[in-house]
């Protein structure tokens, strides 16, 4: 296969993936808005894994190297341990459309977290669409009035900025694994820890278990644990080992725009025009900081 061929299928794979992520912010609140958000995430990681278990003879042929438990064991308690937990958790509070704008701010997060982690620079127009983009998303917070679909938009955003955090710890180690494992065994990889992660939460007191049988949420979660759990994060993980890291997470930035139609679409969710404003100038500060010198 050649270069050109195989940048275009990373692409594409990019493209769906990122297309399927906007659709799970819908799907969790439709799922949650009858089982509990631990039985929802649960669900969906038990669902995946066993999807999983007929490619068990394969990935005996990828032997954890030395030192590198440590590392998948991180970048699976990031995402989707702590990750989900913040998310899910967010969407009891926001809005699916706010949570969307605020995974915006994922590839600047990426930006920042290389400059110090990492070491790598960081041009002045990137840490300025950096501010901007922050700004936009405590704007759209405090613009955003309580309703039924989000009862505290606040803490909600907050919560959902907390899972992008994570989500940068995710993927700052998956560039570095898949040049020694596959696309499918990482995503594998995570799925099996996040349904053994979440396993004893379903005994918290606070967790309130299904009583109820509801075909609408249950398909939710098959739909969550199969085509988003199995099919965006291998799909993105295919495209991560293929392109840059830059290049890469710069895709999230069309999440809000999927994220914004779907909730329209679907949910009936709305913008005023004071959170349009807002969200603008979450994705003027993303545009802004795209800087293709420093990409190059």
């Amino acid at each position: 296969m050649s270069f050109f061929q195989s940048k275009y299928i990373a692409v594409v794979a990019l493209l769906v993936a990122v297309f399927l992520w906007s659709s799970s912010f819908i799907a969790l609140k439709v799922a949650m808005a009858v089982y509990d958000p631990m039985v929802v995430i649960f669900g969906r990681m038990i669902l995946a894994s066993l999807c999983f278990l007929f490619f068990i003879p394969s990935f005996k042929k990828q032997a954890i190297q030395k030192g590198d438990l440590k590392w998948l064991a991180f970048m699976a308690f990031c995402e989707p341990c702590m990750y989900f937990i913040f998310e899910s958790h967010a969407l009891v509070y926001t809005s699916a459309s706010q949570a969307g704008m605020i995974v915006a701010t994922l590839p600047l997060l990426m930006a920042v977290s290389a400059r110090f982690i990492l070491k790598e620079k960081l041009s002045k127009k990137t840490l300025s669409g950096f501010i901007l983009a922050v700004i936009g998303g405590i704007w759209l917070s405090l613009s955003s009035s309580s309703t039924e679909a989000s009862p505290a938009p606040m803490l909600g955003n907050f919560l959902e900025f907390l899972a992008m955090c994570c989500a940068v710890g995710y993927m700052t180690v998956l560039k570095k694994m898949t040049a020694r494992y596959s696309a499918l065994y990482l995503t594998a990889f995570q799925a099996f820890m996040g349904a053994i992660f979440y396993l004893p939460l379903l005994a918290l007191p606070s967790t309130t278990l299904p009583t109820v049988f509801d075909p609408v949420a249950v398909w939710t979660i098959v739909y969550l644990g199969v085509c988003i759990t199995l099919g965006a994060y291998g799909l993105y993980n295919f495209g991560m080992s293929r392109l840059p890291a830059n290049q890469t997470t710069a895709y999230v930035n069309l999440i809000p725009v999927f994220t914004l139609f779907m909730g329209w679409a679907i949910l009936d969710e709305t913008f005023t025009s004071m959170q349009f404003a807002a969200a603008g100038l979450v994705m003027s500060g993303v545009i802004m900081s795209q800087d293709r010198k420093m990409s190059s």
